[in-house]
């Protein structure tokens, strides 16, 4: 009874809500034809007008399989349009003269370092908010290898190789506000989620909006992430940001955003409380970097420009300046929009991967509000999806596959396993399992699919099914060789501005006990050239005079690899009562064998 009140309380304000706004009028039928044409689980949009909300309204399902309405007050995660509050976190330390735009990051985290000198020397905070670094994504560095510490993902950018200069291009890059973020947790000496908190959650009342994944989980009212396969709405698991949470790890609703909308409207202020500074305002919803020319099209010639501010994309909507951004995550997209010049605001958040329900509905009620001609936002959008998936017919009938048919890979599975590991993005381990091999990477299961010579497919399995849907069209690994013949490193195409990236591999290690390695001790000559195997540490190691003291690691049984030398390896062989009588070192200029004495 308590629900149906509760429910016909919020029926009621919509009703009142929808009727305030005459604009708004019949609005719900292109809503819901909006929900239909994209086959979304659910959305919810609110209005703002000026520093009052005109509309809150939620569309499909919070929870699809059990048919859950979605809500104004419904948490969705909003991705991305995190970013603009991170750098508004850095406004408000500059009014307080805590810092300088024009600062070098590494003023403030000491031991943060970029690829080059250039870049240590020359980069500015400013760079971070605008996205002018001269760095790529590299967003596998934090997707594929996620970690709640932030440092550490820090310390992953000085292995991020740019593409272009510092200023020369913009280029998106969740690094800059990861570092934002730190920057701010060093001045405030308070978490990026406490900042976020004091500097605005609490102020303006965003009493249900969080920042972690766990938050999400445990609130009412939450949505589900759900994405379109084969025509049909299927649930995806959340996606933890860990540590990049700096960069989009919001979770939100259409009420509480409708604040955040409310304050940058109102420069900066909130029922009269100065939240954001408005110098500040001002700046970040100015131009700081051209994204491109976006010239107009011939149905749309009021439609241009694209430039960036400060964790905001900058556009001329039919002749109005519009200020946005959007937001993506797994099984979410959002929209957070708003006009300077009309006061008005509007945001979109939906429970779907990779949505183009945030911007349709953005459109459809824009146009109404700003009081422009109403494009058909629906027509369009259902108009270029079969021009799509005509074109995408079109290429897999006309696309000739690079595979080399009847060729195998160039050694036995077992020599593909171990760890590989690129510093600037994280490690990965390669096992084999009846002869097959597979890897697991942020928890997901992947079975490596022989392409041809040493290149694999990287599949996914699903629940516990190889993918086969993804052959031919999946990420390729390429393993490479050194000069001894050994697998030494694989290579990822993961960056698409920068060449395959490669990962060196290290042998997967055996436990072998300090009783085991004593049969190997002793002293072994090769031409009146003494080796020395004895035991430190509970490690075997190999000393040869006028060279350091190697640590061996073992690999299978006899058998073992220079800790600190690629390429060179021991085996040592057994006579047929067990007894270590020979040492053969194999090393990239050739295989010698040493006798024991």
């Amino acid at each position: 009874m308590k629900k149906l009140a509760l429910f016909l309380c919020a029926l009621l304000m919509t009703i009142s809500i929808d009727a305030q706004d005459k604009r708004l009028k019949g609005v719900e039928k292109e809503l819901n034809k909006i929900l239909e044409a994209t086959k979304a689980a659910g959305f919810a949009v609110a209005v703002v007008d000026g520093d009052k909300i005109v509309y809150a309204k939620g569309f499909g399902y919070s929870d699809y399989e059990n048919k859950i309405p979605v809500d104004a007050n419904t948490l969705f995660a909003i991705g991305s349009s995190t970013k603009a509050f991170t750098s508004a976190i850095l406004g408000l330390l500059r009014a307080d003269d805590k810092l300088s735009f024009d600062d070098n990051p590494r003023k403030h985290i000491p031991e943060l370092e970029f690829f080059d000198d250039n870049m240590n020397n020359n980069m500015i905070i400013k760079d971070l908010m605008r996205h002018s670094t001269g760095l790529p994504r590299h967003d596998g560095s934090w997707y594929y290898f996620p970690t709640h510490s932030k440092d550490s993902l820090l310390m992953r950018i000085k292995h991020h190789e740019p593409f272009t200069g510092i200023r020369q291009q913009w280029y998106y890059n969740n690094f800059g506000f990861l570092a934002q973020g730190v920057i701010a947790e060093r001045i405030t000496g308070k978490s990026w989620e406490d900042n976020l908190k004091d500097y605005f959650f609490v102020p303006l009342e965003m009493t249900r909006t969080n920042a972690t994944i766990a938050e999400m989980k445990s609130s009412s009212n939450a949505a589900f992430g759900y994405e379109v396969k084969d025509d049909k709405i299927e649930k995806m698991d959340y996606y933890d940001i860990a540590g990049m949470s700096p960069a989009g790890s919001i979770n939100s609703s259409v009420n509480d955003m409708s604040k955040w909308l409310i304050t940058w409207i109102n420069d900066g202020k909130y029922k009269d409380k100065d939240i954001i500074p408005e110098s500040y305002i001002n700046e970040a919803m100015s131009s700081q970097m051209v994204v491109g020319g976006n010239t107009p099209d011939d149905k749309f010639p009021d439609i241009h420009f694209s430039n960036y501010g400060y964790g905001w994309f900058l556009q001329s909507y039919k002749g109005h300046y519009r200020v946005d951004h959007g937001g993506n995550i797994d099984g979410f997209s959002a929209n957070v929009a708003f006009f300077p010049s009309d006061n008005i605001g509007i945001v979109v958040l939906a429970n779907q991967n990779g949505s183009p329900v945030p911007s349709l509905v953005r459109n459809t009620i824009a146009d109404r509000m700003i009081g422009e001609d109403r494009s058909d936002w629906v027509g369009r959008y259902e108009e270029n999806l079969e021009k799509g998936k005509k074109a995408q017919k079109e290429a897999e009938e006309n696309s000739e596959t690079s595979n080399v048919k009847n060729t195998k890979p160039s050694h036995i599975s077992l020599d593909y396993t171990g760890k590989y590991t690129h510093d600037g993005y994280g490690t990965f381990e390669i096992v084999s399992q009846n002869d097959s091999l597979f890897s697991t990477i942020n928890s997901d299961k992947i079975y490596l699919h022989h392409y041809h010579y040493d290149v694999f497919e990287m599949i996914d399995v699903v629940e516990g099914k190889v993918d086969t849907a993804s052959y031919g069209k999946s990420i390729k690994i390429t393993f490479a060789t050194n000069d001894a013949g050994d697998i030494s490193g694989a290579k990822l195409k993961i960056e698409p501005t920068l060449d395959a990236l490669e990962f060196k591999r290290t042998p997967n290690s055996i436990d072998v006990d300090t009783k085991t390695l004593e049969q190997y001790t002793g002293e072994y000559d090769i031409s009146g050239t003494t080796i020395k195997v004895f035991i430190k540490k509970e490690a075997l190691h190999l000393f040869i005079k006028g060279q350091p003291e190697y640590e061996l690691i073992a690999t299978a049984e006899h058998k073992f690899s220079f800790k600190t030398l690629e390429g060179f390896k021991v085996e040592f062989i057994a006579s047929d009562d067990g007894t270590i009588t020979e040492l053969k070192a194999i090393q990239p200029n050739g295989t010698f064998v040493a006798k024991r004495k």
